[in-house]
């Protein structure tokens, strides 16, 4: 990306604000740091925004596969390390299912993914794409398991055969969601790049050798398809360590464009599948394909798959408002506490072991804990006494409220705000089940 003094060098400079940036220069540190696009400078010349945007286009190209709100984002991404800025697109997780599977086989398999989901600190995991494996080399076959397959599910498809004719007429008939095509290798590659142009849709590209695939993605680029991913082999972690990073650096150092473009790794199943697929992910992997994924397999990676996608800049967030738990009345206690995710499910969780009926507030705090929140003066009596407004909780309960035991200085000020009698609760959360039930009584 380049920097905001380069930015800088491109702009009028006539400090117009019309950005919504008090001065060009303030304006070219937004779009350095990717909070604005160029297209917000209503002075900048033609020539100039054409650099612009081809220098601050992402090094890695960004493409959608499927359609709809389930189309899954890959590439986009800006930097080596997570810490330097964020990576851009979480890894895909994606299922591999035969085209031989019976009707009610293929059924059960999409059930049994579908149903696999999972919720963490607000956040539900799940399987992201389905992969239909050419495994009877019959063009109709595979036409009418593909057409079976969308109608189970709007999840974004990948069409895997090493034969163009099988691929053709199933690509065809299902063009409108954008499938992937896969894939591409030295000895089918005008063919797999006809059809993906035909239909206007993505294509990976198989290979093992960097020299090679940069080769097959010139053919690729030449034949008109710009939309690409690249297999560069699952033969081994030590082959995915080393040719997914020796890809990433590469493109973002702009000393070589070929390889500029998602990655993606086969990994198959079992125990040696999860190492290879969590190395996948933390080195850069836009898809793992899974030949079959056990929910003890799945939670653990998709865990690790939030933790390094999550913006190390900005702490996980919950959604302002009144949470009910354990179906509270008009006479059941209003805690409240910050939006940091960490706070609210511990808290939550401390509060269903009581099994007792509690409001509980969630007062934003730009996702700061407790004491940092009070302490920045993000969760003063006023902010708490605007988000039980807003949420309708004084209207809900006629019940105490309780206010954390870190920040009891709040009591006082926040009972004359509110009229309302104000309780001073625990230290810890881990304390509550035993200061509710006594509440109760």
């Amino acid at each position: 990306m380049p920097t905001a003094i380069e930015f800088f060098k491109f702009l009028p400079k006539t400090n117009c604000g019309e950005c919504g940036q008090a001065t060009c220069l303030a304006f070219a540190m937004q779009l350095a740091n990717q909070k604005a696009t160029i297209d917000a400078c209503p002075y900048v010349d033609g020539g100039a925004k054409e650099k612009l945007e081809e220098s601050s286009a992402p090094p890695v190209r960004a493409i959608t596969i499927g359609s709809g709100d389930r189309a899954v984002s890959m590439g986009g991404e800006t930097v080596l390390y997570r810490h330097e800025r964020r990576f851009v697109n979480p890894t895909a997780f994606a299922i591999s299912i035969s085209d031989t599977c019976s009707a009610q086989e293929m059924e059960q398999e999409v059930s049994k993914y579908l149903d696999m989901a999972f919720e963490r600190v607000g956040t539900v995991f799940n399987i992201d794409m389905f992969v239909l494996r050419d495994d009877s080399g019959d063009p109709e076959s595979f036409r009418t398991a593909a057409v079976r397959l969308r109608s189970l599910t709007d999840l974004p498809l990948v069409l895997e055969s090493s034969s163009a004719d099988v691929l053709s007429s199933a690509a065809a008939e299902l063009r409108d969601v954008r499938p992937l095509i896969y894939g591409a290798g030295q000895d089918n590659i005008e063919a797999m790049v006809a059809v993906a142009k035909e239909n206007s849709l993505p294509l990976a590209l198989i290979g093992n050798d960097l020299d090679r695939m940069a080769e097959m993605v010139e053919v690729a680029r030449k034949g008109g398809v710009e939309d690409l991913i690249l297999d560069l082999g699952s033969s081994s972690m030590k082959h995915i360590l080393e040719s997914n990073t020796v890809a990433r650096k590469v493109s973002l150092r702009r000393t070589f464009k070929g390889l500029g473009y998602p990655l993606m790794n086969l990994v198959g199943s079992g125990p040696a599948a999860m190492m290879k697929a969590s190395l996948a992910v933390m080195k850069y992997s836009s898809l793992v394909v899974f030949d079959s994924l056990e929910a003890q397999q799945a939670l653990p990676l998709m865990t690790l798959r939030q933790n390094i996608y999550t913006d190390p800049q900005v702490p996980i967030q919950v959604k302002e408002d009144l949470y009910p738990i354990s179906d509270p009345g008009e006479e059941s206690p209003i805690l409240f506490t910050t939006n940091f995710s960490l706070t609210y499910f511990t808290v939550r969780a401390d509060i269903e072991k009581s099994r007792q009926p509690v409001w509980l507030q969630v007062v934003d705090t730009e996702g700061l804990s407790v004491l940092t929140a009070y302490a920045a003066g993000k969760f003063s009596h006023e902010h708490v006494a605007t988000a039980l407004q807003a949420s309708g909780a004084l209207d809900r309960s006629k019940g105490p409220i309780v206010t954390p035991g870190m920040v009891a200085k709040l009591s006082g000020k926040l009972e004359e705000a509110l009229g309302r009698k104000v309780m001073v609760g625990t230290m810890e959360s881990s304390a509550l089940p035993k200061f509710l039930k006594n509440l109760r009584q």
